[in-house]
């Protein structure tokens, strides 16, 4: 077995035991930096590298060398190309070459009854076309959606074979990753904006609930594994609850975000929640999500949250990108070594930092290589502390249950499940339906979760 497949086969079982709750050989590194901060890290043009992935593999190849770590850096799925092609007001590129992010509105107030009714048809026939212009003419809309799609296929394409290359070089465990979003906050981001929501919240809050109950099982289908398999994890990112009163967060943002996260759970999913902003109000509410979850912190006190939430949950986050960039050497390390102490005892502890790295200004650099190094050196667990570790059994998994029953009531005549389908098309070459049936869901579901990447 050559160095990269021992050292990956290594750190395949310190997450299996992270994600099973037993103590691992070492606590796991992430390494934060964003693509934006590899390709300046190798000296390259970011808008340049955007368009064109097949140029990034020199950068993260010297990233992966001079950088340690147990994961693959610099995952995006925002590239300008797709975004170009349909028009995007959601993203667009910074006179920097960055990808950002501005405020939009894609939903009216009166459009509420629509989406409830039928969220998915409302997406694409409302919603949508005030996102992207080239989607505004009903003739020219499925011209653009193609070009746009076949580009947003290439680009995975690309950034996963680049990935797996580093993967196989460098060592890096096979974990499968997807992404979804909260419910409240999809309804929010894009459709309703901060701004719409709040009035939302104040004139027809009834109404954002039953939108948040409609999007729900979409938003749990967007969050399955392309590949499905033990070690894959969801994450989620929870942006608007910080930001909502106290009540109307517990009324209309975490019931559906509670039931979004079982579902994946029963899915065998491994769910990430990436805790934005300061989430002290709600760590009650974070406490009945499913036993296991990976809690990643942007804020908050460790030694609080450790006690209330570290024998249920997996810790994560709360080093901050601050310390980076204006710390000594020293400051930084002694930061890790801090959040080491507090989190790291009786397991149940990923090393990562309360955001991503996207511009190497100030000391980010020569502290982050710093910090990573004394992580990989100093997070060693002892013997007498994996005494407690448990034989890993296998988890059970309602995917197929949960999965089939959420596209059979989708209910929109832009999406066709294969039952549904195969009744449709009697003229199909009979027999061989496990052929054929995978491969017309597979570009249904490909369709689908571009649809739904669009507005999240």
């Amino acid at each position: 077995m050559s160095d990269a497949a021992t050292l990956a086969k290594e750190r395949l079982e310190i997450y299996r035991d992270i994600y099973r709750g037993n103590v691992p050989t070492r606590v796991p590194v992430s390494n934060p930096l964003a693509l934006d901060a590899i390709i300046q890290y190798a000296g390259g043009n970011v808008a340049e590298i955007y368009w064109d992935m097949s140029k990034a593999e020199s950068a993260f190849d010297k990233v992966c060398q001079d950088f340690p770590g147990d994961t693959c850096p610099g995952a995006t799925r925002r590239y300008p190309s797709f975004y170009q092609l349909l028009g995007s007001k959601p993203f667009i590129m910074s006179s920097t070459g960055s990808m950002q992010h501005p405020e939009v509105t894609g939903m009216e107030v009166e459009d509420y009854d629509f989406f409830i009714s039928n969220p998915y048809d409302c997406i694409i026939e409302k919603i949508l076309p005030r996102l992207y212009t080239e989607l505004e003419d009903p003739q020219l809309r499925g011209f653009a959606l193609a070009k746009a799609f076949r580009a947003w296929s290439d680009e995975m394409a690309g950034t996963g074979a680049v990935r797996g290359k580093m993967t196989a070089k460098y060592g890096f465990p096979s974990i499968s990753g997807g992404t979804t979003t909260a419910p409240f906050d999809f309804v929010a981001d894009f459709f309703r904006s901060f701004s719409g929501i709040s009035k939302d919240l104040r004139r027809c809050p009834e109404k954002v609930s039953a939108a948040c109950e409609a999007i729900t099982p979409i938003l749990v289908k967007k969050g399955q594994l392309i590949v499905p398999a033990e070690m894959g994890m969801t994450m989620i990112p929870l942006h608007m609850a910080p930001y909502l009163r106290t009540k109307d967060a517990e009324l209309h943002y975490f019931p559906t975000l509670q039931k979004q996260v079982e579902q994946l759970t029963e899915c065998g999913i491994n769910v990430q929640l990436f805790v934005e902003a300061n989430y002290d109000r709600y760590l009650d509410h974070l406490y009945e999500m499913p036993e296991g979850t990976i809690l990643r912190f942007e804020e908050g006190d460790p030694k609080v949250i450790k006690e209330k939430l570290g024998k249920k949950f997996i810790l994560s986050g709360f080093y901050p990108i601050s310390t980076l960039i204006t710390g000594t050497k020293e400051q930084a390390v002694d930061k890790a070594k801090e959040l080491i102490d507090i989190l790291a005892p009786g397991g149940g502890y990923i090393f990562d930092f309360d955001k991503g790295v996207l511009n190497l200004v100030g000391n980010v650099v020569e502290n982050l290589r710093a910090v990573l190094e004394y992580v990989r050196e100093n997070g060693a667990y002892s013997e007498a502390e994996r005494a407690g570790n448990k034989e890993i059994q296998p988890r059970p998994s309602k995917r197929k249950e949960i999965v089939s029953e959420i596209e059979a009531n989708i209910n929109s005549k832009y999406y066709t499940p294969w039952p549904e389908y195969k009744q449709k098309h009697p003229e199909l070459y009979q027999g061989i339906d496990e052929t054929i049936g995978p491969k017309i869901s597979k570009y249904e579901n490909a369709m689908f979760a571009y649809i739904i990447s669009l507005c999240s």
